[in-house]
């Protein structure tokens, strides 16, 4: 059964530009830019230097302490830098990158030794989750947020549901469906793996109807296992959404400022359990993944596995460079992806899409003043009003934004989208999410140095009267030192003394 949503939008999502087109192997590029941070958290720490050589597969940036991912060279080579490359964000900011001049060989690292028993593994829940973990898998839907942290839950939730994100609610990306149709097996065995780590006896594996190969597939594929549950779902974005996934398929609602792991359920994309599976069976980690290159500013739309670290330019030549010029490029799906500020950006491990699109497949038009016709509060999946939001982050009232739901808005886009007069709903909440963030961060920030100057005036005046003990003490002992000796009794008045007291006794006798 699948219960109800609210909100969201009908959309044309122009697949067939791609999922018709089976997935092609990209060769190795000259170049690899790997930046340290391509996940959630901390940036990793590089383990490798300028002149290095590096073979496929090796670790070349560990993951740093609290919430990270490591980094592996896509391809054997020379590091020839490390230096600050422009990431792939609208922004369109810097980040420190390992820069691998490639030598063409491809030759790999020694792997670990592969799991290749059938299930029950004969390895612990905790051995998966260290593979993962050093492999460098992050959440593959776009997210990018640690796998090995989500397969650890069960320490800290009841769990009980592992459900599987087939949606791909994304116009034009059609990755995963790829995936499940070519690669089904390789995707139900990553599944198990995941639920073995878990230890959930159940599994909800979800497809949007407008995938019907792959939900064949992956029916296919999963047919010998009657705790995985298929279930097809209205084409209507944001299905894939985590919180209204999970809502859709188990009928539980997630609390705001939760975790899906509240409820007992944990989410994971379609690739990230192909890429689980392919560490677990070989021991290859995380460097590369099938990207979705589209639109119609692309001369050869197509589902290609990119080495991770390939810059976009060198991709879209593979696919036969643009034409004509585009109108904006995107990297991820249009609705709630971000635009690229180069093409000399580096594809990383969210990548799910590249997309060149043009004037007329864009969404875009003048702003004019709101028309309060609730279009947007209908389409929100979120049940917020999302023009009284906007309202209120024009005027810098962010707590008051913030007081009505803010955060709990998943920025899909829906709202921007079916606005008829263009205002750009979205970007207005992205903005003040990310204004909140660095007041935090500030707050966070100064609150540390008030606690440092606390502990420093602690520590000062505990020495202080450690001081003051110490030196007590000194004056006492020298005092002590100081003071004149008792004169000492002579040996012969003793004896003498003694003899008398002896006589006076014997004459009282």
């Amino acid at each position: 059964m699948v219960f109800r949503v609210r909100g969201g939008v009908k959309l044309r999502y122009n697949k067939e530009l791609t999922s018709g087109q089976a997935v092609v192997a990209m060769p190795t590029p000259r170049r690899l830019y790997l930046p340290l941070q391509q996940h959630i958290g901390a940036p990793a720490i590089p383990v490798v230097t300028i002149g290095d050589q590096v073979l496929k597969g090796q670790l070349v940036a560990k993951a740093a302490p609290g919430l990270s991912a490591p980094v592996h060279a896509s391809s054997s080579g020379t590091v020839v830098a490390i230096e600050d490359h422009v990431a792939p964000h609208p922004s369109g900011l810097q980040q420190r990158t390992i820069v691998i001049e490639t030598d063409g060989l491809d030759r790999w690292i020694d792997l670990p030794p592969p799991v290749t028993d059938d299930f029950p593994l004969q390895v612990t829940p905790r051995e998966i989750n260290s593979r993962v973990a050093a492999a460098g898998i992050v959440g593959m839907g776009g997210a990018a947020f640690p796998s090995a942290v989500k397969l650890d839950l069960k320490g800290r939730h009841q769990l009980d549901t592992l459900l599987i994100n087939g949606a791909e609610c994304e116009p034009y990306l059609t990755c995963d469906d790829r995936l499940m149709r070519e690669e089904a097996w390789a995707v139900i065995d990553g599944v198990r793996i995941m639920a073995y780590a878990l230890e959930v006896q159940s599994v909800i594996f979800a497809i949007e109807r407008n995938k019907p190969e792959a939900l064949a597939a992956i029916r296919g594929a999963a047919r010998r296992e009657p705790w995985i549950q298929v279930m097809a779902l209205p084409t209507r974005f944001p299905m894939g959404s985590e919180r209204h996934l999970v809502l859709a398929c188990t009928g539980r609602e997630t609390p705001a400022r939760k975790l899906t792991a509240d409820i007992g359920v944990v989410v994971h994309n379609v690739a990230t359990a192909r890429a689980v599976a392919r560490t677990v069976r070989s021991g290859e980690p995380l460097i590369s993944r099938v990207v979705t290159v589209s639109g119609r500013g692309v001369r050869e739309p197509s589902n290609v596995k990119v080495p991770l670290g390939t810059l976009v330019e060198d991709l879209l030549a593979f696919c036969g460079g643009l034409h004509p010029v585009p109108y904006k490029l995107i990297g991820g799906g249009p609705m709630m992806g971000a635009p690229l500020p180069s093409v000399r950006v580096p594809v990383v491990k969210g990548t799910s899409g590249v997309l060149a699109l043009t004037i007329k497949e864009q969404n875009d038009g003048p702003e004019s003043p709101c028309i309060r016709c609730a279009s947007c509060v209908s389409a929100c999946p979120c049940g917020l009003v999302p023009v009284e939001m906007a309202q209120l982050v024009r005027r810098g009232d962010l707590q008051g934004a913030l007081a009505i739901g803010l955060q709990d808005c998943v920025s899909c886009g829906s709202c921007s989208f079916i606005c008829p007069s263009h205002i750009p709903l979205a970007h207005y909440f992205n903005f003040a999410k990310g204004q909140l963030g660095a007041l935090d961060r500030d707050a966070r920030r100064q609150e540390r140095i008030r606690s440092l100057v606390q502990a420093r005036s602690e520590r000062t005046a505990r020495e202080a009267g450690l001081k003051k003990v110490a030196a007590a003490a000194r004056k006492a002992a020298k005092a002590a030192a100081q003071a004149p000796a008792p004169a000492p009794t002579s040996t012969l008045a003793l004896a003498g003394g003694t003899e008398t007291s002896a006589r006076a006794t014997e004459e009282s006798t």
